[in-house]
């Protein structure tokens, strides 16, 4: 494999927590297989202590050269819904987590990929036990599931139910010959051919040139600070470090300590800092390889400032629009293709079906990890004979043409996946991801100043109940937000969702500098777990 030249120095000295990591993500195919797996992507931020660098790999999907603007719309021009444009080929982008995690294990590990892959194969081998999200989860995609999927988790058109034994023998099968042959094998041999078929078999265009042609992308990752802390975070396609830290600059203007936490006027300033985020993420974000991104007016204090002042301290914007960050950018505007975008808006379709996880070292380095197939069980598609499901990633793309994340061949479709690290004093004091869609900027953004304004343990800070608003007027809500909070909110201005909802599932690892104690924490919103191996 070749490494763009400033990667060169680091193939000679492996990451104990690479292997660990990459292992993870197999044995999640198998324990979570609606979650994330082979046949989708996803973004892995590693810091490597002995250096003090941070290392971005993007392996997300992209769409396959036969991709099209329009492909999501019927006949008549109009977009199609969300239920159908899953369903068909055309949802399924090319796989990128298998190349990712050997890209990683292969230039920082300690193990070959036939060594970490085998746990995996046992688990699929001897099945798992169905939990009560799994159960759910495959009674939610009945709907969608081909003939092979319903093989796997209906057999005989039930669905397993919780506490039954889930067997996976083609996935086992098909770990068996990446084991045997490495990603060739899914990318130019067998498995690209199944894939290609079965995708094809509902009308999508990927062709085995497209596997064939994926690449793993070494990005250079976002970098902010906020009250003295460095964030560095996840860069396009994911719009995840740019909203992240556009947030906590605008939410630095004010004293969020002295305000309280969860508090009415806290939250208030939360939820249209939220609303001016999300309007210039709408607008100006995609796959950086294929659309100009202002970086630099992005965190211009002055446009910062410009955004902060939108804010009423006493009730709700109802009409905030995009900024132009490109006035600040010291250089030519956005570039007239992407001026006629009009403000897209934030696709609710986006959800929770993804995986977070971190892995740290006893020499400091550390794995943060989002991997996804997008929506529950992805696009529906199992991978007949081999157990894998496909993702349904092309629609994270806009439907209607026109704008930063439209749909272009060999593009990535715009993310929300925030793997993050906290660095105080330049040495990592804190790591936090979560799934949840377009909500799990937001998540984030919540986890990291409940520990930096509210002085937070990382478990507190967790599970603490959040909120989540892209738009005016509607504010998302979790159980344990006060009632007089609500009612206050509502009298400036924003309307509370009828009933509470999950938001995400918070993994974190806190490295305190003082001890060199590491601290981890799992939420309770979704079966997670601290684990510490002496």
């Amino acid at each position: 494999m070749i490494l763009p030249q400033h990667m060169v120095q680091y193939t000679a000295r492996g990451v104990l927590s690479m292997r660990t990591a990459v292992a993870i993500q197999f044995a999640l195919n198998v324990v979570e297989p609606m979650m994330s797996g082979i046949g989708g992507g996803g973004f892995m931020m590693i810091y490597l202590a002995k250096e003090n660098k941070i290392v971005v790999l993007d392996y997300r999907e992209q769409a396959p050269a036969g991709a099209k603007p329009t492909m999501f719309l019927d006949a008549e021009g109009k977009p199609l819904p969300f239920r159908t444009a899953i369903q068909t080929g055309h949802a399924v982008g090319i796989p990128g987590t298998l190349k990712g995690v050997a890209t990683a294990l292969e230039n920082f590990g300690t193990m070959s990929l036939a060594q970490v892959i085998e746990p995996a194969i046992e688990l699929a081998e001897k099945g798992i036990m169905v939990n009560k999200v799994l159960a759910q989860s495959i009674v939610d995609s009945m709907y969608k599931f081909n003939d092979a999927a319903k093989q796997v988790f209906a057999p005989n058109g039930q669905p397993l139910p919780e506490g039954a034994l889930l067997v996976q023998p083609d996935l086992a099968k098909t770990f068996r010959l990446i084991k045997e042959r490495g990603v060739d094998v899914f990318y130019t041999g067998e498995i690209a051919q199944a894939i290609v078929e079965v995708v094809q078999a509902r009308g999508g265009t990927m062709t085995l040139e497209d596997l064939k042609n994926y690449e793993v992308k070494f990005r250079e990752p976002i970098r902010g600070t906020y009250r003295g802390y460095e964030i560095v975070s996840m860069p396009p396609p994911s719009s995840g470090g740019l909203t992240l830290i556009q947030m906590l600059k605008i939410l630095e203007g004010f004293d969020i300590k002295a305000l309280g936490h969860n508090t009415t006027q806290t939250l208030h300033l939360m939820i249209e800092t939220m609303r001016l985020a999300y309007a210039d993420r709408g607008k100006y974000l995609g796959d950086s390889d294929f659309v100009k991104i202002p970086f630099k007016g992005y965190f211009d204090e002055k446009y910062i400032e410009e955004r902060r002042a939108l804010i009423d301290w006493q009730k709700a914007n109802p009409n905030i629009k995009a900024g132009d960050p490109w006035f600040y950018e010291g250089s030519p505007t956005c570039p007239a293709s992407q001026l006629k975008n009009v403000f897209a808006m934030v696709n609710e379709n986006e959800t929770s079906q993804t995986t977070h996880y971190t892995v740290i070292d006893k020499w400091g380095n550390l794995v943060a990890c989002t991997t996804t197939i997008e929506d529950v069980f992805g696009s529906g598609i199992m991978v007949p004979g081999y157990g894998f499901m496909l993702n349904n990633e092309m629609t994270d793309f806009d439907f209607v043409p026109g704008g930063a994340n439209e749909v272009q061949p060999g593009k990535r479709p715009r993310s929300s996946m925030t793997p993050t690290i906290v660095f105080k004093d330049g040495k990592p004091v804190f790591s936090v991801g979560s799934p949840g869609g377009a909500r799990i900027i937001t998540t984030v953004m919540q986890v990291i100043m409940n520990m930096i304004d509210h002085g937070m343990s990382v478990q507190e800070a967790i599970n603490a109940p959040r909120i989540f608003s892209s738009s005016y007027p509607t504010v998302q809500w979790e159980a344990g937000l006060p009632e007089h909070v609500k009612k206050e909110l509502e009298l400036r201005g924003h309307k509370i969702a009828d009933a509470p909802r999950i938001m995400g599932s918070v993994q974190s690892i806190v490295i305190d500098l003082e001890t060199g104690k590491i601290y981890g924490g799992a939420d309770p919103r979704r079966e997670g777990t601290v684990i510490g191996v002496p």
